[in-house]
């Protein structure tokens, strides 16, 4: 499992042109799941998006989580961050989950967040969506599980 999340002011999820999912100050999650992937992978998952130090503490080092900040998580699910590159000019999908597989353990993660953390948004599982953002920083970080 994959996630670039992102360090954000604030972050908005549109389709077809009607917001789906938005939050403040938090982070966005761009989430890929792949072939492997299991249950466990989304419970480590869920612990590093919470955990995962990437706020300022009052000396100015990136030293407190999401958990500690209570800001906001914003879940994104989005397959092409499992894309084999190494080869070519074109990007190869075969590492990521089939949709059935990725859905369900996407809306685990989902779920599991809700249950760890009071402000958690999503986007869309398969549609085309319009992800807004102010990233704060710039934070962009690629998290595994």
């Amino acid at each position: 499992m994959i996630a670039l999340i992102q360090r954000v002011l604030e972050a908005r999820v549109t389709v077809a042109g009607r917001t789906v999912g938005e939050i403040g100050p938090g982070l966005l999650a761009l989430v890929a799941v792949e072939k492997h992937d299991q249950s466990a992978n989304v419970a480590r998952m869920a612990e590093r998006l919470m955990g995962y130090r990437v706020f300022s503490d009052d000396g100015g080092k990136m030293n407190r989580s999401l958990a500690d900040t209570g800001g906001g998580l914003l879940l994104v699910s989005q397959f092409t961050l499992a894309a084999d590159t190494s080869k070519g000019t074109r990007p190869s999908f075969t590492p990521a989950a089939a949709p059935a597989d990725a859905e369900r353990l996407f809306d685990e993660l989902v779920t599991l967040a809700r249950e760890r953390h009071p402000t958690v948004a999503t986007g869309e599982f398969g549609a085309e969506m319009t992800v807004s953002l102010v990233n704060h920083g710039p934070v962009t970080l690629r998290l595994t599980a």
